[in-house]
């Protein structure tokens, strides 16, 4: 084993040499590599809807489209009012004229309702009238005071259109479903060209080439612009305008992304920068890291864009892990070629000693960072999968052209063996630090690994615990516009999330039967009554087929409210959805298709946790087959069902990816030390600082999501470095010494440093989300700075303890007599050639 793992570290060495020899070459390559990701940036979008948590041939995905295509799309924007009073002709004037500028400014807009359009559906003797609610302002408080009467009397408009008491109306904004840069339609403003939804079944069989695509994450942000500058127009204290809805929370999200990435680089660029400077007392030992890290960023970000990938809340923290992890690579390499060209003067020499002694280890390293990140490459939540993918990538990324870059620009560079900045040697305080540290975790071998089993028992516990949750706006900070808005329209109007419930009955005008009208109205029923745990009513408001049937009833029974029933024969209900239909409104195509054989039921609900409506969701899918399976095949979708798969998608990514990450990274382990039980060994420092991370979360109530389920995996792909640094350098100084603490201390003078230093360097780019907009981030950057911080204290401590507590036994001794031999580079490196009282920065 010791011959098989000098002559890879003799390739290493080889291969330092000529690309030294080559840099020219070996820069063109890079350049080229680079230059072909980084002319994709342009073409690198952003995405926070519902959609973007899915894969693109994900079932539920395909669902929601196929139901957006049919009934049209189900995220509104909701301009919500809270006037002093809304029956006044002040405040209908100014919404009168608020709709009109919406219908006029906005783009890609199939239809903008409020209270002045709704459907007013009535009979007039023995005809059935629907028309705008109100299409003249009332100008005497009489006809004002009917009005109210009229619209809190009804069943259709509180919860919809207006609150309970009165006080609250909505402007509801309907943008066209599908995306009009695949499709005809007019530029702009949506029209009856541009429906992919209602009575436009024919289009339900066009080619692939006209398939259907949703509205675009650049068009919902034309829209949003358009709402925005409207209704800053409008707002005053008179007419107070929140706005909300999915597409607001998108644009949000997106906008927040946009501007945490750009915060991020910044600082981590600038601190970086510094960081290297102070270490290594060279502008070189600054400008070498930064290059590599900056061009594998942008190559990584470019290979995003080539495949189509877009930004999202969760691929967001890419750029600063890249930063964090190339500066930790360049500076395990640098640390070494820095202290061997102090003594020799020769660069040529320096860069080839360096790769024969760290380029093996650099190599692992970077291939357990990757293997924990492409752990998440399967996951079935597609932003989690994707930073799987490219995060590994990175990783991949960041170790060529740390072994290729930086050997080029060494010879290119006119280095010189003495420093340009002198003053103290700072590392000798360092020294004095990790020689405290080797004895203190020798000396009290057991009392440490007593009290870290404690720990892990006390702090694992809370696995117990731990839970799982999906709530896209408790990642918005409290004080928030788009948060309080959410906040409104819950208080007000019970809710905005659906889930839709489709009903297929497989034949032309299936819908027209009393017992499956009936069956919708005991649905509705069933929801409507449905507390959660807390005893608290789930369902806000209920739409359907039936509301439009039911009205148009009583209409043409003499408006009488006993009438707001279900017509008991076949031919009367096709009589009177006849008569709506030809009334001229448009509401239908919302609800059912053109042959009237599928119908839509809407279920409105407010915004909580998606965890908290698991059980709803499975209880009315369960009532919905049991009320109406007989009728026809019944499938659940919407923004609710959306959000609900997410926490499915969410235990299975975690179970699957934390396995692989496990096994696969134990595996490299084993094959790195060529000792199965070293190897395994190995694996307690790294694993037992995850586990006390997600075990207080339990303990804290803090619940694992699509950010933090990332935390265990980045950790041990980043934290296991470490422990490879350390076996890999301990494996040798014992080979010499045949003396544990004389290793442990020898080693954490040599690897102890790039220890420290390497972490600082993760947490500060990590910490950084401290600043980030949204609290999930934030909560990400903590949670893996603690854990970071842990994954340090368990190498320096636990680790070093463990092996002094093995060679305490003839087995543990002989165990490691059996680990092998030092090879060439590390025994000139454990004779003298690289120096371990030395610092890195000397």
């Amino acid at each position: 084993m010791a011959n098989f793992k000098h002559r890879i570290e003799t390739a290493f060495a080889r291969f330092g040499r000529t690309v030294y020899r080559n840099p020219l070459k070996t820069l063109g390559l890079v350049i080229a590599l680079t230059a072909a990701l980084v002319a994709q940036l342009p073409s690198l979008t952003q995405d926070s809807s519902p959609e973007s948590f899915f894969h693109k041939d994900d079932p539920e995905l395909l669902r929601y489209n196929a139901f957006k295509e049919q009934f049209g799309r189900d995220e509104m924007v909701i301009a919500i009012l809270t006037p002093k009073e809304v029956f006044e002709v002040k405040f209908l004037n100014r919404l009168k004229a608020f709709h009109e500028a919406l219908e006029k400014e906005v783009p890609h807009l199939k239809e903008v309702t409020s209270l002045i359009n709704i459907r007013n559906t009535y009979g007039r003797g023995d005809e059935l009238v629907v028309d705008d609610l109100i299409k003249e302002i009332p100008a005497t408080p009489g006809a004002m005071a009917a009005l109210r009467a009229r619209v809190m009397a009804s069943k259709f408009y509180p919860n919809l259109y207006i609150s309970e008491n009165g006080h609250t109306t909505v402007v509801i904004l309907e943008t066209v479903a599908q995306s009009q840069g695949r499709k005809g339609g007019k530029e702009g403003k949506g029209g009856e060209d541009d429906l992919a939804g209602g009575f436009s079944d024919e289009e339900a069989g066009t080619p692939e080439s006209q398939a259907f695509v949703p509205l675009t994450q650049q068009e919902n942000r034309e829209v949003i612009d358009a709402v925005e500058q409207v209704s800053a127009a409008f707002q005053n204290p008179d007419f107070p305008i929140q706005l909300t809805g999915q597409p607001v929370i998108s644009s949000f999200f997106n906008r927040a992304i946009k501007g945490d990435v750009g915060t991020f680089m910044s600082l981590a660029f600038i601190s970086f920068t510094v960081f290297l400077l102070f270490l290594f007392r060279r502008f070189s030992g600054a400008l070498m890291p930064l290059m590599v890290v900056v061009l594998s960023l942008l190559s990584a970000v470019g290979l995003m864009a080539l495949v189509g990938a877009p930004f999202t809340s969760v691929t967001s923290i890419l750029p600063s892990f890249m930063m964090a992890v190339g500066i930790g690579s360049s500076v395990h390499v640098l640390a070494i070629f820095y202290r061997r060209f102090q003594q020799t003067g020769d660069k040529e020499e320096a860069i080839v000693y360096t790769f024969g002694h760290s380029g093996l280890p650099v190599v692992m390293t970077a291939l357990t960072t990757a293997a924990g990140l492409f752990s998440f490459a399967t996951a079935k939540m597609a932003p989690v999968a994707d930073l799987g993918l490219f995060g590994g990538f990175g990783a991949i990324l960041i170790l060529i052209f740390t072994l290729a870059l930086m050997p080029a620009l060494i010879s290119i560079l006119p280095l010189k063996p003495q420093p340009r900045f002198g003053g103290r040697n700072p590392g000798q305080r360092v020294d004095r630090l990790l020689t405290a540290i080797a004895a203190f975790s020798t000396r009290r071998a057991w009392s440490i690994v007593v009290g870290s089993a404690i720990l892990f028992g006390a702090a694992g516990s809370g696995l117990f615990y731990q839970g799982f949750g999906h709530h896209f706006i408790a990642w918005i900070p409290e004080g928030t516009p788009v948060r309080d808005s959410v906040i409104t329209i819950d208080r007000e109007l019970k809710g905005l999330p659906t889930i839709e419930v489709v009903l297929d009955t497989g034949q032309e005008n299936g819908l027209y039967n009393p017992r499956l009208m009936r069956g919708i109205a005991e649905l509705n029923r069933f929801a409507e009554a449905f507390r959660d745990e807390n005893g608290e009513q789930v369902v806000g408001k209920t739409t359907s087929i039936l509301n439009v049937l039911q009205e148009t009833h009583q209409a043409l029974n003499g408006n009488d409210p006993a009438f707001y029933a279900v017509p008991d024969s076949r031919e009367l209900i096709a009589q009177e959805l006849l008569l709506f239909e030809n009334s001229g409104s448009e509401d239908l195509e919302r609800l059912v298709d053109s042959r009237f054989s599928k119908a839509r039921l809407s279920f409105k609900v407010k915004d909580k946790d998606a965890n908290k409506y698991r059980v709803f969701v499975t209880s009315l899918e369960a009532e919905a087959n049991r009320l109406l399976g007989e009728f026809g095949e019944i499938t659940t979708t919407g923004t609710l069902k959306m959000f609900t798969q997410t926490i499915l998608l969410l235990m299975e990514s975690l179970a699957v990816s934390y396995t692989i990450a496990g096994v696969v990274i134990t595996l490299l382990m084993i094959l790195l030390l060529g000792s199965v039980r070293i190897g395994l060994l190995s694996m307690i420092p790294n694993l037992a600082p995850i586990m006390i991370t997600l075990g207080v979360m339990g303990w804290l109530g803090i619940k694992l999501d699509m950010s933090n389920m990332l935390v265990g995996t980045i950790a041990i792909g980043l934290a296991v470095d470490d422990t490879i640094h350390f076996f890999h350098n301990f494996r040798s100084y014992y080979t010499l010494r045949k003396n544990a603490a004389e290793a442990i201390r020898d080693t954490m003078l040599s690897t102890g440093r790039a220890m420290f230093f390497t972490t600082l360097v993760l947490v500060t780019g990590f910490m950084f989300f401290a600043f980030a907009s949204l609290t999930n981030l934030v909560h990400f950057g903590i949670l893996i700075s603690s854990t970071l911080v842990l994954a340090l204290l368990a190498d320096m401590l636990l680790a070093p303890a463990m092996m002094e507590l093995i060679t305490r036994t003839p087995r543990g001794r002989a165990l490691l007599e059996r680990w092998g031999s030092a090879p060439a580079f590390e025994e000139a490196s454990a004779n003298g050639g690289l120096a371990p009282s030395e610092s890195p920065a000397s």
